[in-house]
Order: C-alpha cells, then sequence, then structure tokens
C-alpha cells in the first residue's frame, strides 16, 4: 500500500492497523477473528477490538456462525460515504467556530496576559516576524504598516527572507519607514523619512502593525532577539507616536 494511499485512509480516521485488518478482510472474504489476525498479521486480542472499531465506522459487519462471529467488509463505497459525513462534520465544525465558539472565546479571554508577549532568536525569529508583518497587514484594508529602523539592524534584517521587500510589493503592502541614521534603499509602496542617528546608536528595529509591534535587536555577536507584543492599547500608542514623529519631519 502505498503511502499515498495510507494518508488519505488516515484522514478518515483510520489508523494502520484498522487498514490492514480491513485490507485483510477484502482479501478473504468473511473470515474468523483468527484468520484475519493471522492475514494482517495482528495479534488475536487486537484484531478484535480493531473489529469492532471497523463494525462502528460502517466498514466492515459480522454475522453468527455457530457460536463464533465471522466478519465481512463492507463494499469499498462506504469509504466515501465516511469520508462525505465528515466533510459534511468539518463543515458545521467550522460554522460553529466561526458563529459561536471563537466569538465566545474571545469574550471571556483577558485583555492581556503574559501570552500576548512571545519571544523570539536567530534568524528564524527575524523570518517569522518578517512573515507575520505580511500576513497580519495584508488583512488591513489599509494594508500599510511603520517601520523606525536604525543603520545598525538593516544589514542582518533581510538575511533570512531576501526577498521580503519583493514578497510586500507583490501583496500590495505599503511601508512608512522612519529611518535613523542614513541610508536604506528606496523601494515601491514605501516612504521614508530620516532621523539623526548618535553615535554608536544600538541596534533597533521596530515595526508597528496594530493590534501588534514587534522589536527587533542584536544581542552579543550580532545575534538578533525578537519580541513580539500583541496589544491594541500598545500597539496604537505606538502608531499615535510614529504619526506625530513623522508629520514633525
Amino acid at each position: 500500500m502505498t503511502t499515498n494511499t495510507l494518508e488519505s485512509l488516515g484522514q478518515l480516521g483510520l489508523d494502520q492497523r484498522q487498514v490492514r485488518i480491513y485490507r485483510a478482510l477484502h482479501k478473504l472474504g468473511p473470515s474468523s477473528i483468527r484468520d484475519v489476525a493471522s492475514e494482517a498479521g495482528v495479534n488475536r486480542g487486537s484484531t478484535y477490538e480493531t473489529l469492532k472499531d471497523l463494525v462502528g465506522m460502517g466498514l466492515v459487519s459480522y454475522l453468527p456462525k455457530g457460536k463464533r462471529r465471522v466478519f465481512q467488509a463492507e463494499d469499498p463505497e462506504r469509504l466515501l460515504m465516511l469520508g462525505e459525513s465528515k466533510q459534511q462534520a468539518l463543515a458545521q465544525a467550522m460554522e460553529d467556530l466561526r458563529k459561536d465558539i471563537i466569538p465566545t472565546l474571545r469574550q471571556s479571554r483577558t485583555a492581556f496576559t503574559p501570552g500576548n508577549v512571545r519571544f523570539y532568536e536567530g534568524d528564524d525569529g527575524v523570518e517569522l516576524v518578517l512573515r507575520d508583518i505580511l500576513d497580519s497587514t495584508a488583512k488591513d484594508p489599509n494594508k500599510c504598516y511603520s517601520v523606525i529602523s536604525t543603520k545598525t539592524l538593516r544589514e542582518h534584517l533581510y538575511r533570512p527572507f531576501p526577498n521580503f521587500t519583493r514578497t510586500r510589493v507583490q501583496r500590495g503592502i505599503k511601508v512608512r519607514v522612519l529611518a535613523v541614521g542614513e541610508g536604506g534603499d528606496d523601494a515601491e509602496l514605501a516612504e521614508r523619512k530620516w532621523l539623526p542617528a548618535s553615535a554608536g546608536a544600538d541596534a533597533s528595529y521596530i515595526a508597528i502593525y496594530p493590534p501588534k509591534v514587534a522589536m527587533i535587536t542584536l544581542a552579543e555577536g550580532n545575534y538578533p532577539v525578537v519580541v513580539i507584543i500583541d496589544s491594541s492599547a500598545i500597539a496604537s500608542t505606538q502608531q499615535l507616536l510614529f504619526n506625530t514623529l513623522w508629520g514633525l519631519l
């Protein structure tokens, strides 16, 4: 049996043992537990329990033969019926999530918890933040976010995601940048203003994309450290400060 077949049947809720026993029944025809166990290579106790599960799924039936039961596989079309049933149940679950469960959980959720602050490290953390900025901003009607970035961090920022700017432009996302220190390349859908940098200014990058604020800095050895704060209150305050400073330049 191919890996794809196992994966497909797995999506219907069948594990490998159930698949083996189901296939053994198709090969054997109506059979005793002992014969099924021998053909499938599964011990008798597990075979019996698995057959009961398959009966519950409607994929196997049984009939009495003396004091014993003989099991037989149902028509493979039952697999389609099982898939359709799970599909309907999933569709209903998705509808319940949208209309009831998620709104209820959001209403009962504490406004701010330690879970609203997440820490990441290294280039993987930087890439995660950059992708989160794009994915989150793409859902905003204005498709725009704001950045404060120092010269000392810029050379490290896009190392793990070199086509970030091209991806941003392709997705129609705009950015306003307050660049601390000289430099910074012009790009499509980007506005840039500059702030003077004092000598030895620390490396930092702050992205404001409500309801989140992301901050990146460099630890010893130019090792990136990342913090994401998911808070509408903090993001709106940072956005207000950014807009005020932007308007003064």
